[in-house]
């Protein structure tokens, strides 16, 4: 399991744990630190420094008061704690797999250069097995598969280093093994790739792939298609 996040320990983990069971998944609530430090067997000047590291690492918003302070956990927060869920599953449930749900659609064609610069291309083919298709396939995830996006972060995945040329530095990411189903039937390898610096929104995911998957299984934008995850 990820014990850090953004600076954040176990103890602040419980502490965000802790507001989301109290209601601050959906809106704000109203916390004392000495109340929050009773729940948490910790004094009230403990449960103020990890209230204000949850801050600093944007896991909540907090409006201090006179008689308390109103706390919501952000977008961020909450997909903390859906690592925390998904890590749990895979512990206990067996048929705890991560599937991810959505329809194609056209990026801004930036997959194309990337996937084929020597300094990428030599890690794919040496960690994924194969020479990926100079392209992306992008997927728009329906709602409940942007939700359970997070749990990505709790599946064992490949990692590619980042590496530099004459001109710059390109950054890292990570290859999470996947099986792609379409009306047309089944396709893999496949891994949805994340860079560890994105500027795609989480509703959006990569596929990579040694052949050009639109053509393989003949989809066009609006396709719907799934994603199951699989263990590196």
């Amino acid at each position: 399991m990820q014990e850090t996040t953004a600076g954040v320990d176990a103890a602040e983990v419980a502490a965000l744990k802790q507001i989301a069971l109290e209601g601050g998944v959906d809106g704000e609530r109203k916390v004392s630190c000495a109340a929050l430090g009773d729940r948490l067997g910790a004094s009230s000047q403990t449960a103020s420094r990890r209230l204000q590291r949850l801050e600093s690492a944007d896991l909540i918003e907090r409006e201090v008061v006179a008689d308390g302070q109103w706390i919501a956990l952000t977008t961020a927060g909450k997909s903390r704690l859906r690592e925390e869920y998904a890590d749990y599953r895979r512990l206990f449930e067996d048929d705890a797999a991560l599937t991810l749900s959505g329809g194609v659609t056209t990026g801004a064609g930036e997959g194309r250069h990337y996937i084929s610069l020597p300094g990428y291309n030599r890690q794919f083919e040496a960690r994924l097995g194969y020479d990926p298709y100079p392209g992306t396939l992008n997927v728009e995830l329906d709602e409940e598969s942007t939700r359970n996006r997070s749990e990505l972060a709790a599946v064992e995945g490949v990692p590619i280093d980042e590496w530099e040329d004459e001109e710059r530095t390109y950054g890292s990411a990570t290859c999470y093994p996947a099986r792609l189903e379409a009306d047309a039937g089944g396709f893999e390898p496949v891994h949805v790739i994340v860079p560890d610096r994105t500027h795609h929104d989480e509703d959006k995911i990569e596929l990579i792939a040694p052949e050009m998957l639109r053509d393989e299984l003949g989809l066009a934008d609006g396709d719907e298609v799934v994603v199951e995850i699989e263990e590196a």
